[in-house]
């Protein structure tokens, strides 16, 4: 197979796809074909490899008696010849609803053709005799049909309700074929062919709309793709179909896994074509996890193991085709502000449950916790009081400590001191230079004798002595040591392991992405939930540089340390991780998506509260994708192993070795960091 540019999207997995609503004329095939030709050009011509059109879309729906006429079966076997002929150079696998006539029955089909072969005809499983539909007076169905294959525009063609349309050049495009009731019934034709492999389930629909019936259809199809992990595309019948009795209103949509993608106007009086990108690698990577998923597999095999498989080489352009769907810069943080409110609420709530569980459990009613003025501090600060609102006891029963170090800088120091104070937290300082100089000088460290050597020894002293603190503190108060560390900083190994910030007695934010933490505190300032004096406050520590303060400067009244510096901009970090966490992708594929979600500040959208805009360019992302690759697989697992309890708070993982994550301490990155040099442009 040809090697596609590192830009198409098609190289990384994703399919563009159509779902057409034609204009068209009752009981006038040689006017359809001509309508459906002109919008399977368009999709080509878009770079669609897929396109749906409504059911019985070459005859219409509505012909109601006409269908048994000779006139009328002539018209449409001259329609499907045409569109059979006129698909030799149409870039696109057609779809088209018709009615065939075999074995001296009649059946209502989904016709799948490309590049001048008719791949197959799929026959409607299920025809409704109720209400306004009277389907079973002209048709048969699929279970009434005898032969495997039939003759349609003089090819011998797979002919039956069980095939799969399997793509030979691109990975996870299995499509499956279903007319309109057929996914209306209990158990859909679709759901055991989902079973069977199929990731593109497709309804070629007439449906006529009734008051309410949109929202329905809509819920059904999203449902149907968020059950069978796939994508699910819906096109009904639109303007043209009679209206004696009834009305149309052309439906089209497409759904990937529980979300709609794309959604036409209804009641359009003009052709539409509406088209959306499906990420088959996603949908792969969630089958792959769900192992109930294959249980089911297993409990129909014998039914699933007679489908039978058609194999189709998809019209993939050769040049680049950009991608259109969105991919969100924040995968942790909603861009919408309602969705973001309602998960900000959301985790603090489990942050609140998992901390006043414990200490209930416990029989403990204080904290203590290490306050720095940082982002981490200060969330895990608002779960502590939040949790003895919660209780019932006094905020003064978390015992808050901020503990300056060589490197603790004015602006932070102040911030935690008045942090402390507006939430009304019992509040203490603890100087840690004196002890952590005397560790120095029992460690014959140079820098206890005033020697700039500032190496990691010289740090991890300062982060093992406040936690050493706060360990004992915890015992003379009869308390628990409160976790601030956050996921990202599991996810890179920033942090000291063992007698360090790595350690606590619960943790709160082990499964908060420091982005999230960012938004969560915008949240609470946004949301007014302690007051002026604190939001104030929230606000410094929001534009405050994220640094471990560990390293002295010449100037002490800012951080002069980045964290950012050395393990990446966090923000391109989480997102890293996300891909990779849940759902595995290959690191070209992660880079492919960052560039497209990172490279422009005007594509897609950006969450409110935090104004900061930032774009990265590929080189840029691959130099700290390959920085996120060496920490998360090859050095930093053993600090993972070894983690305190904390809540699991998203579907976007935790690293806890008890949950989400496990993996050997000692792995290779070599394969993820080959894979990357090999695929990814430098530029």
């Amino acid at each position: 197979m040809r090697e596609l540019p590192f830009e198409s999207l098609y190289r990384h997995d994703f399919a563009r796809v159509a779902v057409a609503v034609p204009r068209l004329r009752v009981a006038d095939p040689a006017y359809n074909v001509e309508q459906t030709l002109l919008l399977a050009r368009q999709a080509a011509a878009d770079g669609v490899v897929l396109t749906v059109f409504p059911e019985l879309g070459l005859s219409s729906y509505t012909a109601d008696d006409l269908f048994h006429q000779d006139a009328m079966d002539d018209a449409v076997r001259a329609a499907l010849a045409q569109v059979v002929a006129e698909s030799v150079d149409i870039d696109t696998v057609l779809v088209v609803g018709a009615p065939v006539r075999t074995q001296g029955r009649l059946f209502n089909c989904a016709v799948a053709v490309c590049h001048g072969v008719v791949l197959g005809a799929v026959p409607k499983s299920y025809l409704p005799n109720y209400r306004e539909f009277y389907e079973k007076r002209q048709f048969a169905a699929a279970r009434e049909n005898l032969e495997t294959h039939i003759t349609i525009a003089g090819q011998r063609v797979p002919f039956g309700a069980d095939l799969l349309f399997t793509a030979s050049n691109l990975d996870g495009f299995v499509c499956h074929l279903e007319i309109c009731e057929d996914g209306w019934v209990p158990l859909p034709p679709s759901g055991y062919a989902a079973l069977a492999g199929a990731t593109v389930l497709v309804n070629l629909s007439a449906s006529n709309i009734v008051i309410g019936k949109a929202d329905y259809r809509r819920a059904l199809c999203t449902s149907h793709s968020a059950r069978y992990l796939a994508a699910y595309l819906y096109s009904a019948a639109g303007h043209g179909e009679s209206t004696t009795d009834l009305a149309w209103d052309g439906q089209a949509l497409v759904c990937e896994n529980g979300d709609l993608l794309a959604e036409g106007a209804r009641f359009a009086d003009h052709p539409q074509l509406v088209t959306a990108d499906l990420d088959l690698r996603r949908l792969a990577a969630d089958r792959l996890r769900a192992t109930s998923f294959a249980d089911n597999v297993h409990d129909h095999r014998e039914r699933l193991s007679k489908l039978r498989r058609v194999e189709v080489e998809l019209p993939i352009p050769a040049g680049t085709v950009d991608l259109r769907r969105e991919i969100e810069r924040f995968p942790y943080v909603p861009a919408d502000p309602a969705v973001r409110n309602e998960r900000c609420a959301e985790v603090q709530h489990i942050q609140v449950e998992g901390l006043s569980t414990r200490l209930r459990a416990t029989g403990l009613q204080r904290v203590v916790i290490g306050v720095s003025g940082g982002l981490d501090s200060t969330q895990a600060l608002i779960v502590a009081a939040k949790t003895m609102d919660r209780l019932g006891l006094p905020r003064a029963n978390v015992l808050a400590y901020t503990m300056p170090g060589f490197a603790t800088s004015t602006r932070t120091r102040t911030d935690a001191h008045r942090l402390m104070d507006a939430l009304g937290v019992t509040a203490r300082e603890i100087d840690i230079r004196p002890s952590a100089t005397q560790m120095l000088r029992d460690l014959g460290h140079p820098a206890a004798d005033g020697t700039p050597q500032y190496d990691i020894t010289y740090e991890n002293v300062q982060a093992g002595e406040r936690t050493s603190h706060l360990f004992r503190l915890a015992n003379q108060h009869g308390a628990l040591v409160i976790g601030t560390g956050d996921l990202s900083e599991l996810a890179l190994g920033w942090c000291t392991f063992g007698v360090g910030d790595h350690m606590a007695h619960y943790s709160v934010n082990a499964s908060v992405p420091k982005t999230l933490i960012k938004y969560l505190i915008a949240w609470s300032v946004d949301t007014a939930q302690f007051g002026p004096a604190a939001d104030e406050v929230l606000g410094s520590i929001l534009r405050t540089e994220i640094s471990p303060e560990l390293v002295p400067d010449t100037d002490s009244a800012a951080p002069s340390q980045s964290s950012e510096a050395t393990v990446g901009p966090y923000e391109l970090q989480d997102f890293h991780l996300y891909y990779l966490l849940r759902f595995g992708y290959r690191p070209s594929r992660i880079a492919y998506l960052a560039r497209h979600a990172w490279s422009d500040t005007n594509r897609g959208h950006w969450p409110d509260l935090v104004d900061q805009h930032n774009a990265y360019d590929l080189a840029t992302i691959k130099r700290w994708l390959a920085e996120f690759l060496r920490r998360f697989i090859q050095t930093s697992q053993f600090k993972r192993s070894t983690l305190p309890n904390a809540p699991k708070v998203g579907s976007g993982g935790s690293l806890s070795p008890r949950g989400d994550w496990r993996a050997p301490s000692d792995a290779s990155a070599a394969a993820w960091l080959d894979e990357l040099a090999r695929n990814v442009p430098d530029a």
